[in-house]
């Protein structure tokens, strides 16, 4: 029963650990919880959001210095969204 319970609460703050953390609505310490996300890069993503929130990642591409395709795939596999959208790469 009590490793039941217990292994319900890791479970649980698993989830919570892996929850998406959308770059238009997170502070910058919600930002730097993402791994991949330090002070240099949630300050540039702050900036960028002041002029207005990003419409999809492409944008976010375009307006944040540093960030390209391979850095968006890599920053949405450890929890970064768009308006809740994960980074899907243009097909080839």
């Amino acid at each position: 029963m009590l490793k039941s319970i217990f292994a319900t609460l890791l479970a649980l703050a698993s989830a919570v650990a892996m929850a998406a953390v959308d770059v238009n609505q997170a502070d910058q310490a919600e930002l730097e919880s993402v791994r991949g996300v330090g002070p240099a890069l949630s300050g540039k993503l702050m900036d960028a959001r002041k002029q207005a929130a990003f419409k999809d990642w492409n944008d976010l591409i375009d307006r944040v210095n540093g960030v390209g395709p391979g850095s968006a795939a890599r920053l949405s596999a450890a929890g970064l969204t768009v308006n809740g959208e994960a980074y899907a790469a243009a097909p080839k």
